[in-house]
Order: C-alpha cells, then sequence, then structure tokens
C-alpha cells in the first residue's frame, strides 16, 4: 500500500512498436484513438513479425495491412429518441445500452477487463472512465441501478489491486494516470447505513479509500523545503501537503499520439519531455484540456500543469480525508478516525491559505513553483464549497461572482476565458454545474442553484428536441450552436450528461 504503480500488459509491445508509430504519423485514422482500441486478429507479436516481414516489399500498403490483421473498434450507436419519449424516458433507455458486461480476459485487447458490470460514457468512449462514474451514478442511483453503482466501485478497487491506482480508464494506455479521487463519493451513494450494509463491501471500500490516499500521497515522506515535490504530493513553505496531477511518464500519449508530436515540435529538445508529463498530467485532471494549465491561455504548448497547484483536486483530497474519518469512526476505529480528521484539518487550512484571493474575493489555483496565485477564473473556485469548507461570506462571494460572470443564457461557462480548449468558454459540463449547485444548496443559497439548474436543463432538453440526442458538453452561450475545441468532436451518450440530469430533475420536482 506504499501508492506505486506496477504494470505490465501486451498490448504495451504494440504501443511502443515502429508499427503503431507509423501508423499514427501518417494519420490513418481521423481519431488516434482509434488503432489504440483496435483488436489484433493474432496475437500482438505475430503482427509485428508480419510487419516486419512486409514492410519493404514493393506492394506494401499501410493501410492495407492494418485492415488485414486487425479489428477496427465502432463508435457506441444509440438509438434515436421516439416523438413521445421525454428526456427523462430517453435516459432510462438508454442506460442498457451505455452497460457492459463482465468482460472476458483477453490479452489481444487493450482493455483491461472488469469482472463486474459497468457503464461506458458514450461515443469514441468505449470504455470505463473513472471520475465520469461518479456523475454517471447520481443518476443510476435515480433510476434504481444501486447494483450497477455497488459493482462500478468494486471494478474500480480491483483494478487499484491490480495496478497501483484508479487509472483514468481501464485501457492499457491509461495505466500511469489516475482521474479526481471521486471513490469516496461513490461509496457514499452505495452505503445509505453502515449499520445494514455488507460488512465485506464496506471494509473492501475503506481499503480501496486508504489505497487510493496512498497514491496521491506517495512521496510525501521524502520531501524537504529544498525538495518539495514528489510525484504528485508537494510540501508547502509553511510545511502543509498539497497535491497536483501528474503522470510518470514523460512521452507522448498513446491515444493522442500524433497531436501530441505536433505539438513538442514547437518546442526545443529538451522541453519535449516536460511538455508530454503536462500534458499527460492534464488528462489527469478530467480538464483537457482547459486554459487553467497553460502560461499563454491561446497556446497548449505553453502548459504548465504539474507547476500548478489545483483548488478542485486538493478539495476532493479533503473529501477523501474526511470520508476515511468518518467510516473508520463509524466502525470505531478511533485512532485512524483522528488521524484522517486532523489530516483534514491541515488541508482545510493549507486549502484556504493558498487558493482564496481576499482582494478577488475568489478561489483561484496556485502556481506553487513561482509560489503565486494563478489569475484564471474557474469553476474549480466551487468545490470549496462542495466539500463545505468555505465560511459564509466566502460563499457568498463565490455565489456572487458566479452568478454575474459565469452565468449565461444555458448554463454556467467552464471559465471566462474564450480559447480552442474544450474547458474554457463557451463551453459547460455536467459535472462542474453539480459541484456548483450542490456548493451554493450547501450554503443556504438555493433559488441561485435552481436558477442554474433549470437554465442547463433547458439547454439540454433543448437540444434533446432538437436532434433526439444526449451530448457530452453543451455550448452555455448559445442555445443555437454545439459545444466545440479540443482534440474530438463532440460526442453523444452521455453517461454524466445523463446521471447530472437526473439528479436535478429529482432535485426540483
Amino acid at each position: 500500500m506504499n501508492g506505486s504503480i506496477s504494470f505490465d500488459h501486451p498490448s504495451i509491445v504494440f504501443f511502443e512498436s515502429e508499427l503503431f508509430k507509423r501508423i499514427q504519423l501518417e494519420r490513418l485514422f481521423t481519431d488516434s484513438k482509434t488503432i489504440c482500441d483496435a483488436l489484433p486478429l493474432s496475437s500482438w507479436s505475430d503482427v509485428l513479425e508480419k510487419y516486419e516481414q512486409q514492410k519493404l516489399l514493393p506492394t506494401f500498403s499501410l493501410l492495407e495491412f492494418v485492415k488485414r490483421y486487425f479489428t477496427l473498434p465502432k463508435e457506441i450507436e444509440l438509438n434515436d429518441s421516439l416523438p413521445s419519449q421525454s428526456l427523462n424516458q430517453y435516459i432510462q433507455a438508454l442506460w442498457p445500452k451505455l452497460t457492459r458486461q463482465p468482460d472476458p480476459k483477453d490479452a489481444t485487447s487493450s482493455l483491461l477487463a472488469l469482472e463486474h458490470s459497468y457503464i461506458v460514457p458514450g461515443g469514441r468512449f468505449r470504455e470505463i472512465y473513472y471520475w465520469d462514474s461518479y456523475f454517471t451514478a447520481l443518476g443510476l442511483k435515480q433510476s434504481g441501478y444501486t447494483q450497477l453503482i455497488q459493482d462500478m466501485v468494486l471494478n474500480f478497487i480491483e483494478l487499484q489491486d491490480r495496478i497501483g491506482c484508479i487509472p483514468n480508464g481501464n485501457r492499457s494506455y491509461y495505466y500511469s494516470r489516475s482521474q479526481p479521487p471521486v471513490l469516496g463519493m461513490m461509496v457514499d451513494l452505495c452505503i445509505d447505513n453502515i449499520e445494514t450494509s455488507d460488512t465485506d463491501f464496506v471494509l473492501r471500500c475503506i481499503e480501496g479509500m486508504e489505497k487510493e490516499y496512498c497514491f496521491w500521497m506517495h512521496g510525501k515522506e521524502q520531501l524537504s523545503h529544498q525538495d518539495c515535490a514528489k510525484g504528485r504530493v508537494v510540501k508547502m513553505p509553511c510545511g502543509a501537503f498539497l497535491n497536483r496531477y501528474w503522470d510518470n511518464i514523460a512521452t507522448p500519449r498513446t491515444e493522442s499520439y500524433l497531436e501530441d508530436i505536433k505539438l513538442a515540435a514547437e518546442l526545443p529538445l529538451d522541453k519535449r519531455a516536460d511538455f508530454y508529463r503536462n500534458i499527460r498530467a492534464a488528462c489527469e485532471s478530467g480538464w483537457d484540456f482547459s486554459s487553467r494549465w497553460l502560461r499563454d491561455a491561446q497556446a497548449l504548448s505553453s502548459i504548465e500543469t504539474i507547476e500548478i497547484l489545483p483548488v478542485d483536486l486538493n478539495c476532493l483530497m479533503y473529501q477523501l480525508e474526511r470520508n476515511l474519518a468518518k467510516y473508520h469512526g463509524l466502525l470505531n476505529h478511533h485512532d485512524q478516525a483522528a488521524c484522517f480528521g486532523d489530516l483534514a484539518d491541515a488541508r482545510k487550512a493549507a486549502i484556504d491559505r493558498y487558493f482564496w484571493s481576499a482582494q478577488e474575493q475568489f478561489y483561484f489555483d496556485y502556481q506553487f513553483v513561482k509560489q503565486q496565485p494563478l489569475k484564471v477564473r474557474s469553476l474549480a473556485a466551487t468545490l470549496p464549497l462542495f466539500v463545505d469548507i468555505a465560511n459564509a461570506q466566502q460563499a457568498k462571494s463565490v455565489k456572487e461572482v458566479l452568478m454575474s460572470t459565469f452565468l449565461q443564457e444555458g448554463g454556467l461557462v467552464t471559465t471566462l476565458n474564450v480559447t480552442n480548449q474544450q474547458w474554457d468558454s463557451p463551453n459547460g459540463w455536467a459535472p462542474l454545474h453539480w459541484f456548483a449547485v450542490i456548493g451554493l444548496r450547501n450554503y443556504g443559497h438555493v433559488a441561485d442553484g435552481n436558477n442554474i439548474m433549470q437554465r442547463w436543463l433547458k439547454t439540454v432538453d433543448a437540444h434533446f428536441s432538437k436532434t433526439g440526442n444526449i451530448m457530452e458538453k453543451y455550448n452555455v452561450q448559445s442555445l443555437d450552436n454545439l459545444a466545440h475545441g479540443g482534440e474530438y468532436e463532440v460526442q453523444q451518450g452521455f453517461g454524466w450528461t445523463n446521471g447530472v440530469t437526473l439528479a436535478f430533475h429529482e432535485m426540483l420536482d
């Protein structure tokens, strides 16, 4: 339980091969993820051997070789809504289409087999995603799929046992990074009453949360004022410990190989490894990508994720510490409960010290290398309200900024920066609306939260009425236009939009 990652998988040999890199660099597919999810028709080693035998032949065609030796993945097909079907009825009908049964163990797939049922988001996302699953689970609970939520929790814990972390998704190419730590919040959705719950399941969940905590805090004991950062943990000048996003690997992302190679080409050779690590770390954040991570809001090549302490990550770490204190307390593990309670209290003080701006009356990320707050205003500032650590005046100030600057006709913009990145204006996202609404309600700002919910639901419903689909993200400034930005087209499905939509409807009814 030391927080380190250990992983080996047959597909990695392919991802490191000349064949894979050539397929990506020659742009055989418009989506770089396609070949990553393809199935070889024999073993990986056999396909690579055939490539070596054939690649120099005068008649060799890379595209024909791929067609001959691989089965290409398909996007998830969803039926259009029926004319008489309401938005909520359509979501209920989507759950079975997005549900996957336990996977067969298949060494010829990049998919990491899961032993229990799970939900995938939709579109090009054909595998489970970690933080997506919490927001999806909000709707699953409304629909009565509590067992499916429990199955997904167990899948994540079992992946954690195999790899050393809960990976970004259950693909071999995601193994070196996680996503925002929401396991404890998913456990809360499964366990209404610990006294009537399955004791083995509860203990398994606590063990999983502790392993996740160790993963994020790995290296803490080795830090000093001179060497203040290691992996995902940073020691602050005051002695407090905070967290950042990270990836142990400093090479192009497998699923976006060509995109990373092209961007890195703009940089000097000695800067490229840092670029790769920074872009991978931003993927761990779930906000891939946003001006939050950029020195120059308009240039993705200026990314500096690993130098930033994100306010939302540290709030979720606080919530994890509070959850561990709570569950240990309920089981009368008094020493462990006290330990995690003290850790949470120390982090709460550090969040207030480093992320709150008294001058701006708002929460900001913190650039720990330069020891200064960043200037990007983003919906990450709602997380101190979501986890209930802001004071009443701070919450009121955040609320006023949200309602006066972030709120648009169709909901909340993600940041106030208009860029080509999908986690900026004019886009809005279901998970951030959830954080904002619950955060406001925690402090009694119910009417403002209802206003945000109603605008967001209006956006989802208007697009559904027009197209018969539910989207991954939305343009909240113009209901007539699709969201844009990022490395791929806006996707249909969509797990977390479905989940938050059902939860919002329940709250407003």
